[in-house]
Parts: C-alpha cells; sequence; structure tokens
C-alpha cells in the first residue's frame, strides 16, 4: 500500500469515526418509508379517478352517438359542444391546483421572508386564473352551429372543439410561465420594502 493510499485510508476512517448516530434517525425512516406509501396511495387513486373520467366518458358519446345506414357516426352539433364544455372546466379544476401543489415549495422560497403577504398573493392569483379561464370558456362558446358545421358534428367543428382544449391549455401554460417569473421579482420587492420600513421606523422609546 502506497503512502498517498495509506492517507487516504486514514483520512476515511477518520471522518467516520466523528459521524454520530442520528437519535430520530428511525424516526425519519419511517416517516419517509409512509410518505412513500401515501404517495403510492394518491397515484393508484389518481389513475382510479382518470379512468372511471374516461369511462364515463366513453359511455356518454357511446350512448349519444348514431350509426348511419353507411356504417358513419351521427353525433348532434350541441352534443360534442357540451362535451367540449365539460372538458375545459375539467382541466381548470384539475390543472391549475395540480400545478399549484408541486410550486408551493418554490413560492414558500420566494416569500420566505413574508409568508403571510405569499399566501395571499398566491390565492388571490388563483382567483384570477379561474377567472381567465371561465371568461375563455364563456367567449368560445356557442349556442347555434357556425357557418362551416352542420347539425351532426363534422370535420369543421372537430377541428374548431381541438383549438378551443389547445387553447386552454396555452392560456394555462403561458399564466403559470409568468408567474414563476413574477414571483421572485414580488418576494423581492416585498423583502426590500420591509427592510427599508424596519430601518427607518423610529426605535421604541423607553421609559
Amino acid at each position: 500500500m502506497t503512502a498517498i493510499e495509506e492517507r487516504l485510508r486514514e483520512a476515511l476512517r477518520e471522518s467516520a469515526d466523528a459521524v454520530g448516530e442520528s437519535d430520530d434517525l428511525f424516526a425519519r425512516v419511517e416517516i419517509s418509508i409512509e410518505d412513500d406509501r401515501l404517495l403510492r396511495r394518491q397515484h393508484t387513486a389518481l389513475i382510479g379517478v382518470l379512468a372511471c373520467v374516461a369511462c364515463s366518458i366513453a359511455s356518454i358519446v357511446i350512448a349519444v352517438t348514431g350509426v348511419q345506414q353507411q356504417g358513419g357516426l351521427l353525433m348532434d352539433w350541441w352534443v360534442l359542444e357540451l362535451i367540449t364544455v365539460g372538458l375545459l372546466i375539467a382541466i381548470a379544476f384539475w390543472l391549475g391546483p395540480l400545478i399549484k401543489r408541486f410550486g408551493r415549495s418554490y413560492a414558500a422560497d420566494v416569500f420566505r421572508a413574508n409568508p403571510r403577504t405569499g399566501k395571499s398573493f398566491i390565492m388571490l392569483t388563483d382567483v384570477a386564473y379561474y377567472l381567465i379561464f371561465f371568461s375563455y370558456i364563456l367567449f368560445t362558446l356557442s349556442f347555434e352551429p357556425k357557418g362551416s358545421w352542420a347539425e351532426t358534428v363534422n370535420a369543421a367543428q372537430l377541428q374548431h372543439e381541438t383549438a378551443r382544449v389547445g387553447g386552454i391549455l396555452l392560456i394555462i401554460g403561458v399564466l403559470h410561465s409568468a408567474n414563476l417569473l413574477a414571483l421572485p421579482v414580488m418576494g423581492r420587492l416585498l423583502t426590500l420594502n420591509r427592510q427599508l420600513e424596519e430601518s427607518t421606523s423610529p426605535p421604541p422609546e423607553h421609559d
């Protein structure tokens, strides 16, 4: 064994001897295992919910779809319109909170110096998001067939409804991307404002 290897071995041994046992190691391992089990149960429940939603949509489509003598499928235009509206509402209620849940740690880091203000800002942002989502749904809602539509679903209506779904996904992505860029700026401004108030506030008077 060379001198370098001997020194490396001694350094590793000293480092290992310096490490002490953690008193709460077992408790942390139990918590980690329980978190993994909870995460797996949540994933299983999510898969079950998505499967139920897919089966429900498939059942509705089958129930409201007729068959032509030539073998083609027929569906009234308003049925597809209602299905699209329901899908848009489901996306708004599901995707928004999902993104928010994964961004909580990011928001907590940004508003570390102002946690109460950060929570209020995020809640107000959520309200603004839902207002934008439902405004988009109402603006794109159709109460009668458009010019190139027919009484039954055709390619023009399918293209229009697909663009509606893509539009709300684009809006959600743009809003959350802007939020990611705006949150650090807001957090920094709030921190500087708080520091300025503390530095300019008069010292407490002593009797």
